[in-house]
């Protein structure tokens, strides 16, 4: 598309920076900087934009302080910070970011359940609540949804410059992307008008958090092998099974679970797009995941019979509405997480610095000059491919793209600083504290993981792109 930011765009960029600058003081600036030094801001597009999006690139290059440049122009590459200030965490989407674009027999690079990037196990403390409140009652909740619903309404260049602001402002991990980006654009597109009066509002209003249940232990990437059951109960529904992966589990007041509910169904028939709320003591069980990055961010959630509130789209739509939610998953917030990957290469990049490795390792010098250049291709491709629909293979370029990029800038970050990068950075404790760059590398071991791994990326491409024959399945 013809992306470009003209006059309106750069008022409602002005109106957005002023308004975080008055508002990101005291408590809201403290938790940010209280997050940790690899979370996701948690846009999941309009895909969240994710999560973002299938769409991968970076906007707003590193300025000449090691900060996101202004107005979306490109800072000063590879120069290291000269305040001295660490750069800002970096995204992962990860639920948010995701591979978008379902497969052919049920294939698909799902991944709104990684909403949350290192760090995201964090806790949902009344600070970053109060801030989701805020951000909802000054309307900058549910800016692409349509013109009936949210609270006010931006263009698609505007919702880029707000995702770029909120990134370059430091701004708190957001706890409502997934309720934003994902289930409220679907029931728009899917729900009837007693759920989108029931759910919308509480999301709009920065009040009502959700999660996602996809995944399952023997159901990853191949999403229609799902075996969780819902029985229908009157008006309602049943469900039992598990799910896992399911980020802000903890927190979430409810979650949109894909089950199936016609018996003996298989593959994508017999499905169903259930809400189910979450406050349901001894029928409901979530159980955090401990990675070896120390974190646990993502969970398990197991359904006992726990009461649905209904369908979306009606019994046995599920694959039809879950396609669509995935779908959605489209660029706006990618070009903001890849200002926190700028960011991450930056502290890469002022690490090697300090420990002298630019100097005197001119293979690192070239690995990391390499990375820049692929990171400037992130951004020009998700510029490209921004708005674009009916696409199959964007999605998966994407993820290939970005997903191999960051794993590598994780190696990097640990091969700059050598021996040191085994070593904590205080005295040994039993609480395995690491530091960012650790926790940059650790985490970044999933990124070809999750969200559709390269292996279903690449089929993707293969069969929905060239037109190769199927894997046999």
């Amino acid at each position: 598309m013809d992306f470009a930011f003209g006059p309106e765009d750069t008022a409602f960029r002005y109106e957005a920076r002023g308004w975080l600058e008055d508002r990101l003081t005291g408590a809201f600036a403290g938790a940010a900087e209280a997050v940790g030094a690899t979370e996701a801001v948690g846009a999941v597009g309009a895909s969240g934009a994710v999560g973002a999006s299938g769409a991968a690139g970076a906007v707003g290059a590193a300025g000449r302080d090691g900060r996101a440049g202004r107005d979306g122009q490109s800072g000063q590459g590879m120069r290291s910070g000269q305040d001295g200030q660490s750069g800002w965490p970096g995204q992962n989407g990860q639920g948010g970011q995701v591979g978008r674009g379902g497969g052919q027999g049920g294939q698909v690079g799902h991944g709104g359940e990684h909403g949350g990037g290192p760090g995201g196990g964090h806790p949902a403390t009344p600070v970053r609540l109060a801030w989701e409140r805020e951000l909802g009652a000054a309307g900058w909740i549910g800016l692409g949804w349509d013109a009936d619903h949210g609270n006010r309404r931006a263009t698609l260049t505007q919702q880029v410059v707000w995702a770029e602001e909120y990134a370059r402002a430091h701004a708190p991990a957001r706890l409502g992307h997934i309720g934003e980006h994902l289930l409220a654009p679907t029931l728009i597109a899917h729900g009837d008008k007693e759920q989108q009066a029931r759910h919308l509002p509480g999301i709009a209003r920065g009040e009502e958090f959700w999660c996602q249940g996809y995944s399952e232990p023997g159901a990853g990437s191949d999403l229609a092998s799902v075996r969780t059951t819902a029985v229908a109960d009157g008006h309602r529904y049943r469900v039992t099974g598990q799910k896992i992966w399911t980020s802000l589990a903890r927190e979430a007041h409810w979650c949109f679970v894909l089950a199936r509910t016609e018996p003996g169904s298989t593959r994508h028939r017999g499905l169903s797009f259930l809400l189910v709320p979450m406050d349901q003591p001894g029928r409901i069980d979530v159980r955090p995941i401990r990675q070896m990055s120390g974190t646990s961010e993502f969970n398990e959630v197991f359904f006992d019979g726990a009461e649905a509130a209904g369908t979306v789209g009606g019994e046995g739509n599920g694959w039809r509405v879950a396609m669509g939610l995935l779908a959605l998953e489209r660029g706006v917030s990618t070009l903001a997480q890849q200002i926190g990957f700028e960011e991450e290469l930056g502290r890469v990049v002022r690490a090697a610095a300090a420990g002298g490795a630019l100097d005197h390792d001119p293979v690192l010098r070239d690995r990391l000059i390499r990375q820049w250049a692929e990171l400037r291709t992130l951004r020009w491709n998700a510029l490209r491919t921004l708005g674009r629909t009916g696409d199959p293979g964007a999605p998966s370029v994407a993820k290939l793209l970005w997903g191999g990029w960051h794993r590598r800038l994780g190696e990097l970050a640990v091969q700059v600083r050598g021996a040191a990068a085994a070593a904590g950075p205080g005295p040994w404790s039993p609480s395995y504290e690491l530091d960012a760059l650790q926790r940059l590398f650790l985490f970044s071991r999933a990124d070809t993981i999750y969200g559709g791994s390269d292996e279903i990326q690449r089929t993707i491409i293969a069969e929905r792109v060239l037109g190769l024959p199927r894997e046999p399945r």
